[in-house]
Parts: C-alpha cells; sequence; structure tokens
C-alpha cells in the first residue's frame, strides 16, 4: 500500500495488486469481500455500490482502454459529528479497478487515523 497525492492536491492510499496475489477473480468479487467486511464492522455502516464504469459508458465519456471494470463500494464510520464541516469528508469510498493485468483498490485519505488503518487492514486482507 503506498500513498500519493492525485492532481496535486488529494491524499490517496493506493495498491494494485497483480491478479495471480489475490484470491478474488473479478472487481465484483473484491467488492462483495469489501461489502462483508464492512457490514460485519462495529462502527462502519454500509451505504451501496456505485459502478463508475457503467456511469461513465453510459455518458458516452471518456474510460481509459485499459479499465475494464470500475466501481467503489460506499459506507462511513461516522462515530462523532463534532462540527458541521466533517460532514464534506463523508462518507468514505474505496474503489477498485480491473487494468485487465492486475486490480487497483485505492482510497482517500480520511481526516481520521484509524480509519484509515482500517481500510488499509480491509485491503491488505484481500491479497492471496
Amino acid at each position: 500500500m503506498k500513498q500519493k497525492i492525485f492532481k496535486e492536491k488529494y491524499s490517496l492510499y493506493e495498491i494494485r495488486y497483480g491478479k495471480e496475489e489475490i484470491r478474488h477473480n473479478s472487481v465484483d468479487e473484491i467488492i462483495a469481500a469489501l461489502s462483508h467486511m464492512i457490514k460485519d464492522h462495529p462502527v462502519i455502516a454500509y451505504i451501496d455500490i456505485f459502478d463508475q464504469y457503467q456511469h461513465t459508458k453510459n455518458l458516452n465519456g471518456e474510460i481509459a482502454p485499459n479499465i475494464q471494470a470500475a466501481k467503489n463500494i460506499v459506507f462511513c464510520f461516522g462515530m462523532e459529528l463534532p462540527t458541521p464541516e466533517v460532514l464534506a469528508v463523508r462518507p468514505r469510498s474505496i474503489g477498485v479497478c480491473d487494468l485487465g493485468d492486475s486490480y487497483v483498490i485505492n482510497f482517500m485519505e480520511a481526516p481520521n487515523a484509524q480509519a484509515n488503518r482500517t481500510m488499509v487492514e480491509m485491503i491488505q486482507s484481500l491479497k492471496s
């Protein structure tokens, strides 16, 4: 798992797994595994799945040729609501993208260190 900056301002955590490194065989299987972890977690609230690939395709938008599928699982940790500003950084999502020979799994850094650790642990647990 590495941390990187996207578009010079968004801090992301990201990992690329070769398809032989992961025990799941599709974006849907990875999303399903993450969904189980989220639903079983005592704090995280599952929200939904968003198919970014299909949405972009339906808009006749641009999709890189190597992207074969791309979905987000949307959820919220939400253990506190100290200020209205916290709403701007919720909910969270993890993206899963199929690049043909590998999967890229990523999320935007949360303002809560424990939330980041939990998301990293969930993603790392997907590895075979």
